[in-house]
């Protein structure tokens, strides 16, 4: 085993984005598990990484749209005593509007995109805290900047992805544990093509490599961020943005309606 870096759990380790973080990590030297549901793409991939960077490579095939296989992979993620990093890669897409779409494609969407991530997120802070070391990816979404522009389920599940994120980085504060939510833009992957989506419409110069979204990622992960967003050019539009949120938050409860909301007074 690696004795300078932990392991990395890795989910969707089979292609796209999953598949280019546990490259990313092996190369920096992490042993990995990579978790997926194609056994055969991560067999192959495996004995690749073990090659190329001499590290420790286990395979873990899970469905994680079924609920017992995301157990089982919480379960490991919380015995396991080597583990230090999850990334949380897995994802469901749907082309279309949501309405008069077909509905019941959301329920797997929601299953792998929401609650799988929730559920090896806590089981991984649990561990992590108690082990007071490690650290959790969650691939989120750009969308959740522009939510009226795409497929509203999708969004919604991003959303929660990024709020998920940024609210347990407060629990977990001091404990030794860090999150970052990662937001991509559009990424050369398999997710358009899996989902019947024909993207050919997309400008290139809107569409990275998965490679080049990690090595950001990762960037931003060793300089400290709970929220990366790869494309975005100068990081103060960000904290703008922040500072914006936060000026709302000493009127976001009174004892009372704001007065434009009052019904008119009555002679």
């Amino acid at each position: 085993m690696n004795m300078t870096y932990g392991t990395a759990l890795v989910t969707g380790a089979s292609s796209g984005i999953g598949k280019a973080f546990a490259q990313e990590l092996a190369r920096r030297g992490h042993d990995l598990t990579i978790v997926a549901r194609d056994a055969e793409r991560l067999d192959a991939l495996a004995e690749r990484l073990r090659d190329d960077h001499a590290v420790t490579v286990e395979v873990c095939r899970a469905d994680l749209a079924d609920a017992g296989d995301v157990a089982r992979v919480a379960k490991r993620i919380g015995s396991d005593p080597r583990l230090d990093r999850v990334v949380n890669c897995a994802g469901l897409w749907v082309a279309g509007p949501a309405l008069g779409g077909e509905t019941d494609r959301y329920a797997p969407l929601m299953a792998v995109n929401v609650v799988a991530l929730q559920t090896l997120t806590l089981a991984a802070a649990a561990a992590f805290a108690a082990r007071g070391r490690g650290g959790i990816i969650n691939i989120s979404s750009a969308v959740v900047m522009a939510p009226d522009r795409f497929h509203a389920v999708y969004v919604a599940g991003k959303a929660y992805v990024l709020a998920l994120t940024e609210a347990l980085q407060s629990e977990v504060a001091g404990t030794g544990v860090r999150l970052q939510a990662v937001l991509p833009g559009f990424t050369k992957t398999e997710l358009f093509d899996r989902a019947g989506a024909d993207v050919s419409a997309i400008p290139d110069e809107m569409k990275m490599d998965p490679s080049l979204l990690v090595e950001a990622a990762l960037a931003g992960y060793d300089a400290g961020e709970t929220v990366t967003i790869p494309s975005l050019p100068d990081l103060a539009d960000w904290e703008a943005f922040l500072a914006a949120r936060a000026a709302l938050e000493p009127n976001l409860s009174h004892d009372h309606p704001a007065s434009r909301y009052r019904l008119a007074e009555t002679v």
